[in-house]
């Protein structure tokens, strides 16, 4: 079984499907990734998942347990934590307080434990705060405040924050947009070790290059629904996902050319492929 999976999800607005009938599979010590165009439906997935938008339709399971009804922080106690697009840093804690909100997550016998042993709480908050911030290389920025740093650096806050509970899975919602191709490079190689750690990661994003390269198994997702799914080079070589980023002429050329994506160009260098094919056949 998996540690998370989504069968028939669908979310729908007011007649509206945002997600329609979506099944996907998150494996245990796995980096799955969900790509896709904007407005496909991605972010509203992880809402669904996450208990922050209601599911119309399907089933949400995470490690065996059936999560309708299940709220928000009952779900990120049992271990599924996200990142937002919008950060939500509390400006006026330090980074390190910012990951103590995060890894206080109150569970049943927190309180007996206070009793018997006073300050084990606190310790072990402390420990995986330290843990998060080390992992994230953030140790020297933890006595800041989120304003006195960089977007890149707060953007790598947001993750360590969703690390100090110490999850079973963390849904990333585009970590890497706003950073540069060096700290998208370093966050990659990040994430990648998370999975030494038994922890389990959900990645979307935008940049293709990042998802490709460091996702075990990936998603693509478009108008809710998935359309193709499978290994990075499963992935680079489909045809329904060319024609998604760049339109059915370049799904059908990508197709009749064998020419694949993927890399550190991402869908530019799908579409220098295609223009190139294309000027070859005319030629």
């Amino acid at each position: 079984m998996a540690l998370l999976e989504a069968r028939g999800l669908s979310v729908n607005y007011g007649g509206l499907y945002a997600n329609r009938d979506v099944d996907l599979d998150c494996h245990t010590g796995k980096l799955i990734g969900l790509i896709g165009p904007n407005g496909a439906g991605k972010t509203t997935f992880i809402d669904a998942i996450t208990g922050f938008t209601p599911v119309s339709e399907g089933t949400v399971t995470f490690d065996g347990v059936d999560m309708a009804g299940v709220a928000p922080d009952k779900r990120a106690a049992m271990g599924l934590t996200r990142t937002f697009q919008s950060l939500e840093l509390f400006e006026d804690l330090s980074v390190r307080d910012n990951l103590m909100a995060a890894a206080e997550v109150p569970r049943w016998h927190s309180f007996v434990t206070d009793i018997i042993l006073p300050g084990r709480n606190e310790r072990q908050y402390k420990e995986q705060v330290d843990w998060a911030l080390s992992i994230m290389r953030l140790t020297d920025m933890a006595d800041k405040l989120p304003s006195d740093l960089s977007h890149g650096q707060r953007k790598l806050i947001s993750v360590a924050r969703a690390l100090a509970a110490k999850p079973k899975l963390v849904l990333l919602d585009e970590p890497a947009a706003g950073l540069d191709t060096a700290e998208s490079q370093l966050l990659g190689s990040h994430l990648r070790e998370f999975l030494d750690y038994d922890m389990s990661l959900f990645l979307i994003d935008h940049d293709m290059g990042l998802v490709l390269n460091v996702c075990d198994y990936i998603y693509v997702l478009d108008f809710g629904q998935i359309i193709a799914h499978g290994t990075p080079a499963e992935v680079r070589a489909d045809p329904a996902v060319i024609a998604a980023y760049l339109g059915e002429s370049a799904g059908e050329a990508q197709a009749a050319s064998g020419a694949s994506f993927g890399g550190k160009g991402g869908v530019d260098a799908a579409l220098d492929t295609v223009i190139e094919d294309l000027t070859e056949e005319k030629a």
